[in-house]
């Protein structure tokens, strides 16, 4: 199992969100879980957090999850993101061509951490 971890400045999650999802559609797996919320701040309800959660599944592989990722942030500040890989189901090819899509549109955003 491999992990990527990415932190962005001032990216809309529910955007970084659905390009992951969909970038990731295009390598030809099947989504699983596909989960957004939102969470106003404590003392801040003008402020909202949003989490999302996305599973997918190999084609062909009922319920064998090779992808799990986990957007966590708020579009004035940081957004996190984690993609857990399972190597053996996703191949380092599809892996990069998904980095490669998600660098190209949200690349200049990222923080060095």
């Amino acid at each position: 199992m491999m992990q990527i971890r990415k932190t962005y400045m001032e990216v809309n999650p529910e955007l970084l969100y659905a390009e992951i999802r969909d970038f990731t559609l295009k390598q030809g797996v099947s989504l699983g879980e596909n989960k957004l919320e939102t969470y106003t701040l404590p003392d801040e309800s003008a402020t909202f957090v949003s989490r999302g959660t996305l599973t997918f599944n190999a084609r062909g592989e009922v319920g064998k999850e090779c992808l799990r990722v986990h957007v966590v942030g708020n579009p004035r500040g940081e957004t996190k993101l984690m993609i857990d890989v399972n190597e053996k189901l996703f191949p380092k090819e599809k892996l990069a061509a998904v980095q490669d899509d998600v660098d190209f549109i949200f690349g200049a955003h990222e923080s060095e951490q």
